[in-house]
């Protein structure tokens, strides 16, 4: 396998409707073009409605599984898409914020760009933690005890973070090392 290769792997994307558009679909194409197989988790089957910069209609993409049938125990990493409006989903639906607090508790990787960080927040693993965020959340990243830093990727343990759409080309670069990184599952 070399180095950066997902084959093997399969990535959990959780997301909700108002989804930034860029932020799942190029981390998607990078994970794909490394390997992996990738699944897309929401709170509901059938599609979700995506944007662009949180106002503006950009398509649907496919849920492939809803979250409440899947398990932790499917997937190598996860990925944690913005957007304004999906984290803010995401965290008032428990079985979706439990799903990442027992994500992150098995130590695999977990990513998140943008305002995806919410959802960490709202599951409560963020503390002790480097992240970086999208400027307007980063107030709630330290309240629930993290150090927030502005880096365009921000690599601590398990988490990979990167502040906005204009960081993906190193945020795509650093999901796929970091998720070749660790042993596919068995």
């Amino acid at each position: 396998m070399t180095a950066g290769s997902l084959h093997g792997r399969t990535v959990a994307i959780l997301a909700a409707d108002g989804v930034k558009r860029v932020e799942l679909d190029l981390p998607r194409g990078a994970l794909y073009g490394a390997g992996a197989r990738v699944e897309v988790l929401s709170v509901h089957t059938g599609s979700l409605w995506t944007r662009e910069w949180d106002k503006d209609p950009a398509g649907t993409v496919t849920v492939d599984r809803d979250v409440a049938e899947a398990s932790v125990d499917d997937y190598d990493a996860l990925l944690l898409p913005g957007g304004t409006v999906n984290p803010d989903q995401l965290r008032t639906h428990p079985v979706a914020v439990e799903f990442v607090r027992s994500f992150v508790a098995t130590g695999r990787p977990v990513a998140a760009v943008c305002h995806g960080p919410w959802t960490l927040v709202e599951a409560d693993v963020v503390r002790g933690r480097r992240l970086t965020s999208w400027a307007s959340i980063r107030t709630d990243l330290r309240n629930a005890g993290a150090e927030v830093v502005d880096e365009e990727v921000c690599v601590d343990g398990q988490f990979v973070t990167s502040r906005s759409p204009f960081d993906l080309p190193a945020f795509c670069a650093a999901i796929v090392t970091r998720f070749a990184a660790v042993p596919a599952r068995t």
